[in-house]
């Protein structure tokens, strides 16, 4: 079985550089996308390459990294500069990609497309996870599952369609073979359980994705 090789894509969103996500990134190889070169120092990690229509990076980034391989595409292009590198990682070997960088900032189109390019991505077979610090996001398919996070923390569960079958453990509001049609606020603002173990879930058909909060314990 091939190793899994794992890359983190530095893109142009918000990033809360803590701990938690330094552990993520820790040992990966890195990729940026445009502006979020910016992340780069925070992290005290060189990028190996860096993509993009540049629209988003000024002249004195590019001077503080001259020594980064560039991979420059025109503006008018028919993908966001995330989705250029997410394509730059899979043809480099990527198994497993973390999207830093990809919930939170001043576009919401780029983070709501990120986050369907990494459920799109995950049918396929990738592992993906995307972070902006304060929130961290996995994509949610059919089958079991199970993300670590703190007790207490805030979740929530989006569907990107009808959601059939879906279960969750060792959460405040535990589901049991859960019907929840697209668009149902059912599954917003549950919270981590108290019990040892990450949080499980089981889907029997649909796609969404769980947002959490790890540093969030606040009430639902």
């Amino acid at each position: 079985m091939k190793a899994a090789e794992t890359f983190t894509l530095l893109l142009g969103g918000a990033l809360a550089v803590d701990d938690r996500v330094r552990r993520l990134v820790d040992g990966s190889r890195v990729i940026a996308a445009d502006g979020g070169m910016v992340h780069a120092e925070a992290l005290g990690i060189s990028p190996e390459v860096w993509v993009g229509d540049f629209d988003s990076t000024d002249a004195a980034l590019i001077e503080r990294f001259p020594d980064i391989e560039r991979k420059s595409f025109p503006p008018a292009k028919n993908a966001t500069d995330g989705a250029i590198a997410t394509e730059e990682a899979i043809a480099r070997g990527a198994t497993r990609i973390i999207m830093a960088g990809a919930l939170q900032g001043e576009r919401t189109d780029h983070g709501m497309m990120n986050m369907l390019l990494a459920v799109r991505l995950a049918e396929a077979g990738y592992d993906m996870v995307l972070t902006s610090g304060e929130e961290e996001a996995r994509p949610l398919l059919p089958g079991a599952s199970e993300i670590d996070m703190p007790a207490g923390a805030l979740f929530s569960v989006l569907g990107f369609s009808d959601l059939f079958g879906l279960s969750i453990e060792n959460a405040v509001y535990p589901l049991d073979e859960f019907e929840a049609p697209f668009g149902l606020p059912r599954t917003v603002s549950n919270k981590a359980g108290d019990g040892d173990g990450p949080v499980r879930f089981g889907l029997k058909s649909g796609r969404g994705i769980v947002i959490f909060r790890p540093h969030d314990f606040s009430g639902v």
